[in-house]
């Protein structure tokens, strides 16, 4: 079971030694995977451990006046660590106390002292420390007078563009999750509790499972044909899904995912369900009223059937919209 820590301060988490992955890892995509698959191997031909450093909030999302969106959960974050093979994680609060810190005091705190560090590996553009000062070539050249070894990660290229995530981001802005499951290594999912909503989809004839996002800014906003998984079920239930603000009711601030499982029944309370995100059907509309919602939630739904390969719902000819 891999082991989390949160503070620069403490005992050493490597007697032994360790071999250690430094970055934001937001969405833990193939160029990510690349970089802790080198250092599990590294560590286990050194005989070290294998660990990550990582920070929470992003450092991106500290320094921004404007939400973030981000690709992954911390939860999403840590499980991709444990998954990757890393021994432990080393999730160091991101405040301004860490941004005061200077590139040396980094090194000999963090890596040294905390991590007894025989390798390092970043990718080529890592910065940090105090105004970012700190770079590949000073931990080299530091490494050389402590006895670790300093390494960049050669970018990996899809279609002849670095993956990163940032274009997995604008790709995912843009509801093309085929060219985004590639780039991850996997499709993309939400995952999540789900929690008592106002029952107004159980009214509308929709049934929802909930799932509040509270802080978390994602780049995906809409109505979607998705995919779900319920606990440790791969996502393979079909259905439709809402990610926003619910602009016909006014009723959320933060955004909320909704989703319908076609043709379910049975209580999803409490349980975790992940949502794979299959297409994008609409943006999300402000409608007026709730028929007129209603009958667009019928059509949203024929699409999806559609999408995923299913029979189509039958309808009353009556209810059928234009």
């Amino acid at each position: 079971m891999m082991k989390l820590s949160r503070d620069v301060a403490g005992p050493c988490l490597a007697p032994g030694g360790s071999v250690v992955a430094v970055g934001a890892f937001d969405g833990l995509h193939r160029g990510h995977q690349a970089l802790l698959s080198e250092v599990r191997q590294r560590a286990q031909a050194l005989g070290c451990t294998p660990i990550v450093v990582s920070f929470e909030p992003l450092p991106r999302a500290f320094f921004s006046k404007e939400p973030v969106p981000r690709l992954s959960s911390v939860r999403e974050k840590l499980l991709g660590f444990a998954a990757a093979g890393m021994t432990h994680t080393l999730l160091l609060r991101f405040n301004r106390a860490l941004t005061a810190m200077s590139p040396e005091e980094f090194i000999q705190r963090v890596l040294i002292e905390r991590l007894n560090v025989r390798e390092v590996w970043v990718g080529a553009d890592f910065r940090f420390g105090h105004k970012r000062a700190g770079d590949v070539a000073m931990l080299e050249r530091i490494g050389k007078e402590h006895g670790f070894v300093a390494h960049t990660m050669p970018a990996v290229l899809l279609d002849g563009e670095r993956v990163s995530a940032s274009r997995v981001r604008a790709l995912l802005a843009a509801g093309n999750f085929g060219a985004v499951a590639p780039l991850l290594g996997r499709p993309f999912v939400i995952e999540g509790k789900v929690e008592y909503g106002n029952q107004l989809g159980r009214e509308l004839g929709f049934p929802t499972a909930n799932i509040h996002l509270r802080d978390r800014v994602t780049p995906v906003h809409g109505i979607f044909a998705v995919r779900v998984g319920l606990g440790e079920a791969e996502c393979s239930w079909p259905g439709v899904a809402s990610l926003g603000t619910r602009p016909t009711v006014n009723e959320v601030d933060e955004p909320l995912l909704e989703v319908h499982l076609f043709d379910f029944e049975g209580d999803l309370y409490g349980q975790r369900m992940a949502v794979e995100f299959v297409a994008k059907l609409r943006d999300e509309m402000k409608f007026d009223g709730l028929d007129a919602l209603k009958a667009q939630m019928r059509h949203d739904e024929r699409s999806a059937r559609e999408i995923l390969g299913m029979n189509p719902v039958l309808i009353d000819a009556s209810q059928a919209t234009p």
